[in-house]
């Protein structure tokens, strides 16, 4: 009877730990995609365009000055 107790729990064991399921994949950080993105990325779009423009007359500016004053352009 021993050997029957043993075998018994044994199985148990074993098949409880067979059948469990495996561990879940960790969560995956993923960008939601809403409503707002067209207009979001519209913004940063204008963004960008402005940073440029604002480069562009500081370098004009620049170069105004620089004729003011006398000094020749290259």
């Amino acid at each position: 009877m021993g050997y029957v107790k043993c075998w018994t729990i044994a199985l148990s064991v074993l098949f409880t730990t067979s059948c469990s399921a495996p561990p879940p994949p960790p969560p995956q950080k993923t960008v939601q995609k809403t409503v707002f993105d067209p207009l979001t990325q519209s913004i940063d779009k204008a963004r960008e365009v402005q940073v440029t423009v604002d480069e562009n007359a500081a370098k004009t500016r620049k170069e105004i000055d620089a004729q003011e004053r006398g000094a020749s352009t290259p």
